[in-house]
């Protein structure tokens, strides 16, 4: 699913999530809700900023989680696979909850949406156009009566 899909089912299934973004791998924001807040540049900042200083505190290795409890609520970071989810709640959160519902999300995020097929000629529409590949045999046994 696309992630404006992705961060719509997350606040319609999260009631403890207040904002939320998702990030692309070079960290611009490809969705986030409430959509026009001003909390979503400030968070989308804060998730890399976060990701950046714990995976270097991490001796390098990749942050796949950060979490940070304050006195008004919490900010939890989800990054895998180049993707990452931000999200703040209200005060004292379940977090397991949250972080589940976070990683939902992101693993639910597509890295480039799926094409659509093109639907499939019809036989008559393949016969009229003149296509090969019609299911007729080509003696013109067909089941037609002559």
């Amino acid at each position: 699913m696309d992630a404006a899909q992705a961060i719509t089912e997350l606040m319609q299934i999260s009631t403890q999530v207040e904002a939320a973004v998702a990030l692309g791998a070079d960290g611009a924001v490809v969705a986030s809700a409430p959509e026009g807040s001003s909390m979503v540049a400030a968070l989308a900042s804060a998730a890399t900023e976060l990701v950046a200083a714990a995976s270097e505190l991490g001796s390098g290795k990749e942050a796949t989680r950060v979490e940070i409890e304050l006195a008004g609520g919490a900010v939890f970071v989800l990054s895998e696979g180049g993707r990452t989810v931000a999200a703040t709640t209200g005060p004292e959160p379940s977090a397991g909850l949250v972080v589940y519902d976070l990683r939902t999300c992101l693993r639910s995020i597509e890295d480039e949406p799926k094409r659509k097929r093109a639907p499939r000629k019809s036989k008559k529409a393949a016969a009229d156009s003149g296509d090969e590949g019609s299911s007729e045999p080509e003696d013109g046994a067909g089941g037609e009566n002559t």
